[in-house]
């Protein structure tokens, strides 16, 4: 049996949501580059195999288990997902060209891959709030619970058809689901592992350390920037019709409309603040408008895109302060732009979607944070308990690089030769 049109229609379906696989993918070239720009050369080798360690991690992760749980062919009941392994098979020519609301329109594959890349997005979230502080290995073990686990059951809740989702939560692409779910582990973390030393002077004065190499952290922004088209764009799942082509392009134009109205607010409230254009506020400025649209990225006009993404311009700020001023260390703002913004974002769906409501987005909030806070401390506890987070005073005084993994990332610059 054959249906040329409908197979025609999969097949550009699924060649769309791989394509968009690609691209959030390479958001974690993004992040490796963002962090690394970020962080003080005696710990660039070691914040670049955090992240390139924790990517593998999370798809050996997510394909043995994690994406059985999150998504579970037989669920135990709507907060309890079930538990199985591996993959099964894809879809059959029969059961597409079948047609009908329940027929597939794209591969079993596809969509795999694209959650575990999701997967991977939500753990690099993790690892620049703890920058140049958490040893490697107890990071990397943390990755294997949060991916397998942790994560994957607040997923289900929501996208998986649990009782989050039951509820009317709406989060179209992840502000709450991957942003802030990253942020509350990365807040338990920073809370556990405590800041760098002198971060924080006695009288509660807060002293920076700067990045060293800004371009790089510039060029991490603007490669997370494009991935974000494909974290967006890919979430609509379909293109190959009229009004999915056209939501999809919506899509890209909101995406794109809250990031550039994110960054702008965020350098003319920093230089408002500050009398100076601060670039990394700049950076997580558009960062934020990102996260902040994600929730709802077609249902808004540009306009309010905008609006909203600019909104987490200002959110973003003013959450990168409040947090020195609590004492917690986030070398990259990773949990103001995944968190503060992510918050924002999610109830800013209310402005759009007749759909949401207040009572479901608080509830949905709420739910996701203390799940992911409370077990990533759990988890984070026992592993402090018995193999130790922090590294210690010499190693991080000396730098990270040499004592986790034996070699500099400039190191012409730093030898003498």
């Amino acid at each position: 049996m054959s249906n040329l049109p409908i197979e025609l229609s999969y097949a550009l379906d699924t060649f769309y949501f791989l394509m968009c696989t690609v691209l959030v993918m390479w958001m974690a070239a993004g992040f490796a580059m963002l962090e690394a720009g970020l962080v003080r050369s005696k710990n660039t080798v070691e914040i670049l195999n955090k992240n390139a360690l924790l990517y593998g991690i999370a798809c050996v992760a997510y394909l043995v288990v994690g994406y059985n749980v999150m998504y579970p062919a037989n669920p135990v009941n709507s907060v309890i997902p079930g538990l199985d392994f591996l993959l099964g098979g894809d879809n059959t020519t029969e059961s597409v060209v079948a047609g009908g609301d329940d027929a597939p329109y794209y591969s079993n594959m596809a969509d795999f891959i694209f959650q575990a890349v999701f997967a991977a997005a939500t753990m690099s979230i993790v690892s620049g709030a703890v920058a140049e502080r958490m040893r490697l290995w107890p990071f990397l073990i943390f990755a294997v619970v949060m991916v397998s686990v942790i994560y994957p059951v607040e997923g289900y809740w929501k996208w998986g058809g649990g009782f989050l989702d039951e509820l009317g939560f709406q989060d179209f692409a992840g502000s709450v689901v991957v942003h802030m779910a990253g942020a509350a582990a990365a807040l338990a973390a920073v809370i556990l592992v405590g800041p760098r030393k002198g971060k924080y002077g006695p009288n509660g004065q807060v002293r920076a350390i700067p990045g060293a190499n800004l371009p790089m952290a510039t060029l991490g922004m603007f490669i997370l920037w494009m991935g974000w088209f494909g974290f967006n764009g890919g979430s609509e799942l379909k293109i190959a019709n009229v009004e999915e082509a056209n939501a999809v392009a919506k899509i890209f134009v909101n995406t794109n409309a809250a990031a550039a109205a994110g960054m702008v607010v965020a350098a003319l409230f920093a230089r408002a603040l500050f009398g100076k254009t601060d670039l990394t506020m700049t950076i997580n400025g558009a960062l934020a408008g990102l996260v902040a649209i994600t929730a709802e990225p077609l249902a808004p006009d540009a306009g309010t895109a905008s609006l909203i993404g600019a909104v987490g311009g200002l959110v973003v700020v003013a959450s990168v302060l409040a947090l020195d001023k609590l004492k917690l260390d986030d070398p990259v703002g990773a949990i103001s732009v995944h968190g503060a913004a992510g918050i924002w974002g999610i109830f800013a769906v209310l402005i759009s979607n007749p759909d949401a409501t207040f009572m479901g987005q608080l509830i949905g909030t709420v739910v996701t944070f203390a799940w992911m806070f409370i077990a990533s401390f759990i988890v984070l506890l026992i592993i402090k308990a018995t193999i130790g987070l922090r590294a210690s005073e010499e190693e991080e005084m000396e730098g990270m690089d040499v004592y986790e993994c034996g070699m500099e990332a400039y190191p012409e610059f730093t030898s003498g030769k």
